[in-house]
Parts: C-alpha cells; structure tokens; sequence
C-alpha cells in the first residue's frame, strides 16, 4: 500500500474498497491502478472475514460491522439473538461478537434501559 495521505490514492483506494465489500463485484480491469487494487483486496478481505470466501458461495444474510455491533449491544444487554439465515462461518463471528458483550453484560444497566424504553413505549421482547 502506497501512500494513504495522497488524496487522488486515498480515493482511488476507497473507491476500490467499498467495491471489494460488495460480494457480486469482481475487480474492474478498467481500473487498474495500484490504489483501486489495492483497496478492492482489503475491501475483500474485510468482506470475507465476517462472511466466508466468495467462492464458496454468498450467504442469504449478510454480515456488516453494523450487524456485528447490534450482536454486541444485544449481548450486553443480556438480549436473547437468532441466528437464523446465517451460515456456520457467520455464526461463528458473530457468537464471538456476543460473548464480548455477555462479558460486558451489567443486570442493573439493562433495568435502567428496559424502564427508560418502556416508560417512552418501546417494547423489548
């Protein structure tokens, strides 16, 4: 990776990476600069770090850090989470997620969140 502080590399570089992050993009050859490439790799690589290898096959769900987060935040919670429509790949990363936040998990916080919820009439259930 080149220099990340260029401007006209970090933008060739982010626009390859969110192109990496999509499972049914493949690498535009039209783009064949060192950045674009560069950024497609990581963008694949954080893809299949939560998903599993492309080639494998796309799974029905997708796995973002913002689904990630979520898993996090319920297990902190003490919320219970489903697991449906996810593949064995995406379970295992996001039960890890859900074990950090159980071991983050305080009983008197999820009280105090589940009262201020239901008292503006959010039902948790």
């Amino acid at each position: 990776m080149k220099d990340i502080f260029n401007p006209i590399y970090r933008q060739d570089y982010l626009e390859g990476y969110a192109i990496g992050q999509n499972p049914y993009a493949k690498l535009n050859k039209k783009e064949s600069n060192e950045a674009y490439k560069d950024g497609f790799q990581q963008g694949r690589l954080n893809y299949e770090s939560m998903n599993g290898n492309v080639e494998y096959g796309i799974p029905q769900l997708i796995v973002t850090n913002k689904v990630l987060e979520d898993f996090l935040l319920a297990g902190m919670l003490g919320m219970s989470i489903s697991d449906e429509g996810y593949t064995p790949f995406q379970i295992d990363v996001i039960e890890k997620w859900y074990q950090s936040g159980i071991e983050k998990y305080d009983a008197n916080q999820s009280i105090y969140l589940l009262a201020i919820l239901e008292h503006h009439g959010i039902e948790i259930i």
